[in-house]
């Protein structure tokens, strides 16, 4: 049987952010799917809700996991939810998993903040979109720099998805987390705040930073990314040999 990539991505963004991903991997004849969270990309007219976000990656999860060991992958809201989902009482058929820029907890003044920050380039008669194009221009390379805009911003869903995150009880899961697991930072990334906590409750995990690198680690050094998920596929291929 062969591995399963399931890719679930930011708030904001959509599904096409793994394009890079997708595409090394389809050239290695892995199998891999990237879904649109509610409120994202191809379903930006949904509302958004933490019950359908994980409802969606665990149609995602399932059904990839007829066909073979799944390699669960979130980044940023998507690594939380996928946390939370990977987590869960009654043990999701997960072989392994990669928290990618997804080290914080989403509570107390750190939430407020951000949701403050949404808010306000909300309010702006643009929502951002300059602000945000030249950022990524300055940032990230010709390759990945239009991923991140490519399924749309999804602006109308930021505020109600970060208030969603900040109910998700992610300590009490991450020591049910026993599959193989890597948590991957960028080395600027303004979420590894809790990156420490986050590998004391799965001591088993791997933390890998990526230098010069901030939040968007898939996009800013994809080769390096990619490289990690040759790792990763590797391991569970190893894992799912028969033993003598």
């Amino acid at each position: 049987m062969s591995i399963q990539v399931v890719l679930v991505h930011g708030i904001r963004t959509s599904r096409t952010m793994w394009r890079a991903q997708l595409a090394h991997l389809a050239e290695r004849g892995v199998a891999a799917t990237a879904v649109d969270l509610p409120g994202h990309g191809s379903r930006m007219k949904e509302t958004f809700t933490l019950d359908v976000a994980l409802a969606t990656i665990d149609a995602a999860v399932q059904d990839a996991a007829v066909r073979g060991p799944v390699l669960l992958v979130g980044h940023s809201m998507g690594g939380l939810l996928s946390v939370a989902y990977a987590s869960a009482e009654g043990a999701p058929p997960i072989a392994g998993f990669i928290g990618a820029s997804c080290t914080g907890l989403p509570r107390g003044t750190g939430l407020s903040a951000y949701r403050f920050v949404a808010r306000t380039f909300n309010a702006l008669p643009d929502q951002g979109q300059w602000l945000t194009s030249q950022v990524l221009a300055a940032t990230l390379p010709d390759e990945t720099r239009g991923d991140f805009a490519a399924g749309g911003y999804a602006f109308a869903a930021q505020d109600i998805a970060l208030a969603s995150l900040g109910t998700l009880d992610l300590l009490a899961g991450l020591h049910r987390m026993s599959m193989p697991l890597w948590w991957i930072n960028g080395q600027f990334d303004q979420l590894r705040t809790h990156e420490k906590l986050f590998q004391s409750l799965t001591p088993h995990s791997e933390l890998i930073v990526v230098p010069r690198t901030s939040h968007l680690v898939t996009a800013m050094r994809p080769r390096v990314f990619n490289a990690l998920l040759d790792v990763a596929v590797a391991t569970l291929r190893q894992d799912a040999l028969p033993k003598s």
